[in-house]
């Protein structure tokens, strides 16, 4: 059994690192507040332009945006990999990671080559160790996501899909359910799947026909304001994704450390109790020697 200086050592360590841990559950509670409000906020917006975006590609007929002609056979696909900066939140970036791993293995047993653009630190990390082509990368988005940072390595990507050096291109971050729960997706993003550019039933139904036929008209023409509109959609895809991921990273992490500070607790009390028994056992054996040496003499 260790010493009675070993395992109050031990125990001071321990204590030390809850309090580190309790401190970092309690940032981590506000930011996430703070993120899940920004992810709420920017959803109306998405869903807003993702219905005119909708409704002016289906209304013109006569121009079609790369972003939504298929390129037919896959020769080569983009991932856009969106991960947290900093660790210490779980399992969040293994998961969303594991699932990139195996769509890019199952493309290469199709010969099928990979490109990709990484947000977030981890995320630039595996895909270096991985050996993948990383064609742009940031990192360092700190807790509040800023769009000019963004936008540079999103359109390399969107223009390689538009110029036909990529045939599709895939969104991979963790969605927001609840705080106790986040989902890793991958989805597909260009080109832009039948279902996202649907319009909505609701707000059809609202104007009391579910197939109505939408006429504009466009300044300065049709093909400059579809190609300003989409691009400006796709990138409000990737802003959504990177705020589910960020608040879901706060979440994964505010769980993460509560957990580590209740484990620590616990072994705070089986040390207290080892402690106590040791100290015991030495009273035990001190109270002993002394009765033996009365006897004794």
């Amino acid at each position: 059994m260790a010493g009675s200086k070993e395992i109050r050592s031990k125990i001071k360590s321990v204590e030390n690192t809850r309090k580190i841990t309790k401190a970092m559950e309690m940032v981590a509670a506000s930011k996430m507040r703070k993120a899940q409000d920004r992810m709420r906020a920017a959803r109306p917006y998405a869903e807003k332009i993702r219905n005119i975006a909708a409704h002016l590609a289906s209304a013109n007929s006569e121009y079609k945006h790369p972003f939504l002609v298929p390129h037919g056979e896959l020769k080569n696909v983009g991932f856009i990999v969106v991960t947290s900066d900093k660790g210490l939140c779980g399992g969040l970036n293994t998961n969303l990671l594991r699932q990139v791993l195996g769509r890019m293995r199952d493309n290469e047993s199709r010969t099928v080559g990979i490109e990709a653009t990484a947000i977030g630190n981890k995320g630039f990390g595996f895909l270096q160790r991985l050996g993948a082509r990383i064609v742009s990368h940031v990192v360092g988005l700190g807790d509040t996501p800023r769009m000019d940072k963004l936008i540079g390595p999103v359109k390399i990507m969107l223009d390689k899909f538009a110029k036909g050096e990529v045939d599709a291109v895939y969104l991979c971050y963790n969605d927001f359910i609840n705080t106790m729960k986040q989902e890793p997706k991958i989805e597909q993003l260009l080109p832009l799947p039948a279902d996202r550019m649907s319009a909505d039933p609701a707000v059809d139904a609202a104007a009391g026909s579910t197939s109505l036929s939408w006429d504009y008209l466009y300044e300065p023409d049709a093909q400059t304001v579809l190609d300003e509109l989409l691009t400006r959609y796709v990138e409000a895809l990737v802003f959504q994704a990177i705020a589910e991921n960020m608040a879901s990273e706060q979440s994964a992490r505010m769980v993460a450390m509560k957990s580590a500070s209740d484990n620590a607790k616990k072994v705070i009390d089986e040390l207290k109790l080892v402690y106590n028994k040791a100290r015991q056992a030495a009273i035990t054996k001190e109270l002993s020697e002394i009765v033996s040496g009365a006897a004794a003499v």
